[in-house]
């Protein structure tokens, strides 16, 4: 069974999870819209693998800064500093496999079904740290 939730301003859509996949991974579709971005971070305990179904991605990744199009894809590894944004005036769609799942936790724990309620931010971070999910700034910085 999917669940929707807004979560900072993008439309999230769980669509595995642990209860159907034994806890081995997570899908996540997600729409984000433009100028969206999210803040420097790296998962500690689960890789990130990013897939463009519409629009485009930014990715800076470590040293790395890539533009993913619509059927390319790339994979966070556990440990590198990250941020994902949408740069254009166009809306981006992907799915996110996190592996082994975790990710949706944090989701369905913390997302809102109206995108205009904020996200408790108290259980953000404390779910946030038990996935092992690591803030390394705030929104706008890029890894170096």
């Amino acid at each position: 069974m999917t669940q929707s939730f807004w979560l900072f301003g993008n439309h999230l859509t769980i669509i595995a999870d642990h209860t159907t996949t034994g806890g081995q991974y997570d899908i996540i579709e997600g729409y984000n819209p433009p100028g969206t971005m999210t803040p420097l971070h790296r998962h500690t305990r689960y890789s990130e693998q990013l897939y463009v179904l519409e629009g485009e991605l930014t990715v800076w990744a470590g040293e790395n800064k890539m533009v993913l199009t619509p059927g390319e894809s790339f994979l966070i590894s556990p440990g590198i500093p990250h941020v994902v944004g949408v740069l254009s005036d166009k809306p981006a769609r992907a799915l996110v496999v996190s592996a082994p799942s975790s990710f949706a936790r944090l989701i369905a724990a913390t997302g809102t079904v109206d995108e205009t309620e904020t996200a408790d931010m108290a259980l953000f971070e404390r779910i946030s740290a038990e996935i092992g999910d690591e803030f390394l700034g705030p929104p706008g910085t890029l890894p170096t």
